[in-house]
């Protein structure tokens, strides 16, 4: 099987949004479609902000998991890649 990602959107009102997809593209289009997680069909998606590529599914959720703990501060040094 092919390459995950873990992906961090903004979206329209500032907020950001983690996610995993293997079609990084397809997964964008379809947030930004209004087809992707309930949480971007009410917010709007903005802008994809960073990405990264994970041998598999499972590292991928781990990464997400570990995001989505993190404030907003931290997933912005981890952007600008200050903290791993």
């Amino acid at each position: 099987m092919g390459s995950w990602f873990v992906y961090i959107l903004e979206c329209n009102d500032g907020s950001y949004y983690t996610g995993i997809t293997c079609d990084l593209d397809r997964r964008l289009d379809e947030h930004k479609n209004g087809k992707g997680a309930k949480y971007t069909r009410i917010k709007g998606v903005k802008e994809l902000l960073w990405h990264m590529t994970c041998g598999n599914r499972s590292i991928a959720l781990k990464h997400e998991a570990n995001i989505k703990s993190l404030s907003k501060a931290q997933k912005k040094q981890l952007m600008l890649n200050l903290i791993i």
